[in-house]
């Protein structure tokens, strides 16, 4: 079992920004892709980004691309998701995930608890 933990939302007007983190444990964290999802309330929940294993390869939703910025650090386990020029329909909550193949549209193996974002006009 992995656990993921999400840390870093909050309030910020729109054009600020926010760095979430997401501290993984209990499995190789090598060994998955990781990846950013979020859920706005009344919306299902979409893919944002994700990070291959090594870090070397990213991707992101056409919404965020340009302004968030997704990155891995292996020996610290964490994973973490840069938002820049942040805009009022960002806000969502936003869930960290672990896959071993990190397909944005399948299922992921595991998820973190998830971290308010609010972003005010």
């Amino acid at each position: 079992q992995m656990r993921l933990v999400e840390s870093g939302g909050g309030l910020v007007l729109a054009g600020g920004s926010l760095r979430l983190s997401c501290a993984a444990s209990g499995r190789t964290f090598s060994h998955y892709v990781m990846g950013w999802f979020r859920q706005a309330p009344g919306k299902e929940r979409e893919f944002v980004a994700a990070v291959s294993w090594g870090g070397g390869n990213t991707y992101y939703a056409a919404s965020v691309k340009g302004r968030f910025t997704i990155s891995r650090h292996n020996a610290k386990n964490t994973v973490y998701l840069q938002m820049n020029s942040l805009k009022p329909e960002d806000t969502a909550v936003y869930y960290c995930a672990a896959d071993p193949r990190g397909d944005p549209h399948g299922p992921w193996d595991y998820w973190g608890q998830g971290t308010q974002v609010t972003v005010s006009s």
